[in-house]
């Protein structure tokens, strides 16, 4: 039923376009006999050259184009099929905490097999919280094997794995609390390996971090870093890093042109090794070389938190933040589709994908099963979206594409 009445939504609209288009058509066609000298109806102080009745019309009409294309793409993607079973909640909470989950972030698996969840100690905060932030599961069962961290991070918010299996983690941060404005690196079981950035210190400097969001590193080991979680803020930038944890560039700054950004919220590498950025303030991944030279940008896969891309480059991406003043007419939650051709062929929908008050899930990431887990903020819950054919495909979240 809600499918059909999103046809007959869309068909509506369309009508009321055309309708509107054909009115100011013939308006103009009424008016065009007897015109000589198109009539100044108002004039704009801060140009020269004034506003006609022709130029009033072409506008409106410019802008009904624009209203038709951009409405197709936005029911389209809102109504694509779902053949994923969800489950919520999933897996077994950390120790302590009173036995339930905090704030979950990410999730990944790695190529042991296990599930790496990342959550935020307890409610959404570690500062001063004992609780192991990171939490490894059985991707079959959800049971707890291990979990740690504890101590370490202030505002947990990104987790990669990387095709040698380690655990990178990126904490925002909490003004000055101590443990934020870093990127981890760890092993699977929890041993401490790199740190990039001064704990608790946020720098625009080189080996500084500011609110890192994210991390993701190449085949080659070259690790990225999406900074600045602040929506217009001062250092909006993906900064490059060699595989040792020397610094090597800043990227972008903050803004809405090809090289800029506004909070970027998560990061993924494809196959190609071309960088997806979350661009979530301007509504839109952008995709750029590891030069941070520009090369696309997409807004068919929404206002999105969190991104992932398989050894398939087949690309997952979070939308927790739709159905708002900030991307009118989206819906939330998770958008399925083609790294390669931009296509987006399934869409989870969010359980409130239309409560502006709700985040749906902000992160997103992929089990060696090719299950799909959403890490859901303010509902404080690790939800699984469980594939129509589950079967081991190992490698399939950490193959050439960096994650």
């Amino acid at each position: 039923m809600e499918k059909v009445q999103s046809r007959q939504a869309r068909k509506v609209a369309a009508a009321l376009a055309a309708g509107a288009l054909v009115a100011v058509l013939g308006a103009d066609a009424l008016r065009g006999q007897d015109r000589r000298e198109p009539t100044p109806i108002r004039q704009n102080p801060n140009i020269d050259r004034p506003i006609t009745n022709e130029g009033f019309d072409s506008a409106v009409i410019m802008l009904l184009q624009r209203l038709v294309a951009a409405y197709g793409p936005i029911a389209d993607n809102n109504d694509k099929p779902n053949p994923y079973t969800r489950i919520e909640p999933f897996g077994e909470p950390p120790p302590g905490n009173n036995g339930e989950w905090a704030a979950v972030i990410a999730a990944e698996g790695g190529p042991d097999g296990r599930l790496y969840v990342l959550h935020r100690c307890h409610e959404n905060s570690c500062v001063d919280r004992p609780e192991p932030p990171v939490v490894v599961l059985d991707p079959n069962t959800g049971r707890r094997l291990d979990a740690w961290g504890e101590g370490l991070m202030a505002f947990p918010h990104g987790l990669h794995l990387d095709h040698e299996g380690n655990v990178w983690t990126a904490d925002v941060g909490r003004g000055d609390a101590p443990g934020g404005h870093v990127v981890r690196k760890f092993t699977p079981d929890g041993e401490l390996l790199m740190t990039i950035g001064e704990p608790g210190v946020a720098g625009d400097n080189p080996g500084r971090l500011r609110e890192p969001t994210d991390v993701v590193t190449a085949r080659d080991g070259t690790i990225f870093i999406p900074e600045g979680h602040i929506k217009n803020g001062p250092s909006s930038r993906i900064s490059k890093y060699a595989p040792d944890g020397t610094f090597i560039a800043h990227m972008g700054s903050t803004g809405q042109g090809h090289l800029q950004l506004s909070a970027p919220h998560a990061i993924a590498i494809d196959t190609q090794g071309r960088l997806f950025i979350a661009d979530r303030d301007n509504n839109r991944l952008m995709i750029w070389d590891q030069d941070g030279n520009y090369i696309d940008q997409w807004q068919q896969f929404s206002r999105p938190s969190g991104v992932y891309i398989d050894h398939t480059d087949t690309i997952y991406v979070a939308d927790s933040e739709s159905w708002g003043p900030d991307n009118p007419g989206w819906k939330k939650g998770i958008r399925i589709g083609s790294a390669r051709t931009g296509q987006v062929h399934y869409f989870l929908e969010d359980i409130e994908s239309r409560d502006f008050a709700h985040s749906g899930a902000e992160g997103v990431g992929v089990d060696t099963y090719g299950n799909v887990y959403g890490g859901v903020v303010r509902r404080r819950m690790l939800e699984r979206h469980e594939a129509p054919t589950v079967q081991p495909t190992r490698g399939a979240t950490w193959g050439p594409g960096g994650n």
